[in-house]
């Protein structure tokens, strides 16, 4: 199928639509797991509707000394990677384009549940993350919005926006897309010298500890996978781990050991150079 470019909010909207619109939104560098959040998104909008996907390297979730300007811009690579996938559209605008007058003035506020665990550890990334996706979201008009399910605290806190500002869109979680070793696809992989990727393979492997564990509760949970990251920190190069979190996914709250409900089992750790992030669902003890 063609795919067409665009760059202009403008010309997006004169674009004709029927049927459902889906929208996946990215920063580009598209992978594996990119496209199967657009062949998902063709599955939902249907045969006679219409897949959107946004490249935008977006400057406001990015802090002082983040990878901004190194980030991977490969378009013409996204372009076709989004068409082979389903995508009838994408749209990759400019920052004046999304911002047009400089740095937006008001945003939104991502809130407490923003400000934990990736919010912690980077200030202000969730303000810009949902900024962003409520301009794109706005821009774009989908029926529905597809997000990786390995951004899972994003995930959330775009779920709690929707909800909170009744924005008309459905958002589905689409479960995270891994290599043949089990490493979690992303876009940042690629700094990852050969060293450096056999070591990453721990964090995989100490959530799959933690989720062999479930049996024994939280408490359980937790030591599995500690245990795993702790012998990592030893390797060459080591997991600089940054956070292991057990967490309610309602509001990325830690859960108690006597905790029974679904729960996130998290993981941000940095490995040479590169930081990395991975999650596994959980259900633990008897349903809620």
């Amino acid at each position: 199928m063609t795919t067409q470019l665009t760059r202009d909010a403008e010309e997006l909207k004169a674009l004709p639509r029927q049927g459902r619109r889906a929208v996946v939104m990215t920063m580009g560098a598209l992978h594996e797991g990119h496209a199967t959040l657009v062949r998902e998104a063709r599955r939902l909008a249907g045969p006679d509707g219409q897949v959107v996907v946004t490249v935008f390297v977006n400057p406001l979730q990015f802090g002082a000394g983040e990878d901004l300007d190194r980030y991977p811009r490969t378009l013409d690579a996204d372009l076709a990677i989004a068409g082979q996938a389903g995508a009838d559209a994408v749209f990759a605008p400019s920052v004046d384009e999304v911002y047009p007058g400089g740095e937006p003035q008001v945003r939104i506020t991502a809130g407490p549940m923003g400000e934990r665990l990736e919010g912690a550890s980077r200030p202000g990334h969730f303000d810009g993350v949902l900024t962003v996706v409520a301009k794109l979201l706005h821009l774009t008009a989908p029926d529905v919005a597809l997000f990786g399910q390995k951004d899972a605290q994003q995930l959330a806190l775009i779920r709690r926006m929707v909800r909170d500002l009744n924005f008309p869109v459905e958002v589905v979680g689409v479960p995270t897309v891994r290599e043949g070793d089990n490493l979690a696809l992303s876009s940042r992989n690629r700094y990852l010298s050969e060293a450096d990727r056999a070591t990453a393979l721990e964090l995989s492997r100490a959530l799959l500890a933690g989720a062999a564990a479930v049996d024994g509760g939280a408490a359980a949970v937790r030591g599995a996978a500690r245990g795993i990251l702790e012998a990592a920190a030893k390797l060459e190069p080591p997991v600089l781990l940054d956070y292991l979190a057990l967490v309610d996914p309602s509001d990325f709250t830690e859960v108690p050991d006597d905790y029974a409900g679904e729960a996130v089992l998290a993981v941000a750790a940095k490995v040479g150079t590169t930081r990395l992030i991975d999650n596994v669902p959980l259900q633990l003890g008897a349903e809620r």
